[in-house]
């Protein structure tokens, strides 16, 4: 028989997954590192500060690169050979499902969405043999592969490799982000790991995401790794708890139930950047009934970071720095406590140590 559970149980079971209480003392430790940390502009340091009691310190132990559905993420190296083999995709299906306007011309050439994959991520490798500028990966990994995989771009005046492809396969191909210098590079991998032979399949990771975000449908599972539900099906987890959360059949980790159950009900309040694990649930409308507010967090270009208010994403907020100042603007979308301000001016003065900042001023909108 299916457990039954609220949205109310369902937030607070996401917050304590995702480490939101902040009870571990270091990055690597995190479990929103098992699929990785989105990375936008510096965003996933402010990710990982939001679950940490002090600011994170730069570590080796992770490395920036293109993973999940080609998004730059943070991951833990010591994960990466590991989560290639389980992210390259199982069968031709599958490849297909996670390619984009490159599907066409490469089907009219006669070429696999698989072996697309295989090509492409082999050109990419040896294209970069040091660190390079981005552009002039791109241009060289074109020029390592037929016709099919490149258009005439407009914006750039240049014929060069679909950009999902490209980036789609940077982990297959063994390359990290270099954002020391003013311009992104892309480095291989110290020991980077093989180009897989063939897939381990998809399973940790869709435990992974009903772990972190669940309870969760098999739709929201397949959306999140860039695929399809049928290219999921042969790798569906069996040892999943049944769960009815608000009329709708989702899905948890068996042992997780416990904790869905009963979560801990700690007083939080968090300043999530935009692209933070919290907000990759593919559940939107669950995460913000409100369709007005779920149009101010999640934009089309130029997503706000949200306020976190005890499970419920309670405004936005965004940032205007100075050479001294970080100017923090947060818009409420209900008024806060006295103890809810003060603990956000806290979370503003964390955001502004991150940045390099020595001083924040919160403006209330």
């Amino acid at each position: 028989m299916a457990a039954s559970v609220t949205r109310a149980q369902a937030l607070a079971y996401r917050m304590a997954a995702q480490g939101l209480h902040r009870e571990h003392k270091h990055a690597r430790d995190l479990d929103v590192l098992a699929l990785g940390v989105q990375d936008t502009r510096g965003s996933a340091q402010l990710a990982l500060a939001a679950r940490l009691p002090e600011p994170p310190e730069p570590t080796e132990d992770l490395a920036l690169l293109w993973s999940v559905r080609g998004a730059p993420h943070l991951h833990r190296r010591r994960d990466l050979t590991t989560l290639a083999r389980h992210l390259w995709p199982r069968d031709e299906k599958d490849a297909f499902a996670r390619l984009g306007s490159e599907r066409k011309p490469l089907k009219a050439a006669g070429i696999s969405s698989l072996d697309a994959f295989r090509a492409a991520s082999t050109a990419l490798r040896d294209a970069v043999p040091a660190p390079m500028p981005r552009g002039e990966v791109s241009a060289a990994v074109t020029r390592l592969l037929p016709p099919a995989y490149s258009y005439d771009c407009r914006t750039c005046q240049s014929h060069h490799i679909y950009g999902s492809l490209f980036q789609t396969i940077g982990l297959f191909a063994g390359l990290r982000h270099d954002l020391t210098g003013p311009a992104l590079l892309l480095r291989p991998l110290e020991d980077r790991p093989p180009i897989p032979d063939t897939s381990a399949g998809a399973t940790p990771l869709i435990l992974d995401y009903l772990r972190l975000h669940g309870p969760a449908t098999r739709a929201e599972a397949a959306a999140y790794l860039g695929t399809s539900q049928s290219a999921l099906a042969p790798v569906w987890p069996t040892d999943l708890a049944e769960v009815t959360l608000d009329g709708a059949q989702t899905w948890l980790p068996a042992d997780a139930l416990p904790q869905l159950r009963t979560p801990p009900k700690t007083q939080v309040v968090r300043l999530l950047p935009p692209l933070d694990p919290y907000l990759q649930a593919r559940d939107r409308e669950r995460l913000v009934p409100d369709a007005a507010r779920r149009k101010e967090i999640w934009k089309i270009i130029g997503n706000p970071g949200a306020l976190l208010v005890n499970g419920e994403l309670a405004g936005t907020w965004r940032p205007k720095s100075t050479a001294k100042r970080l100017e923090l603007t947060v818009t409420a979308f209900e008024p806060l406590t006295k103890s809810q301000q003060q603990a956000l001016q806290r979370e503003a003065e964390l955001v502004a140590t991150v940045r390099g900042l020595p001083e924040v001023r919160l403006i209330h909108a």
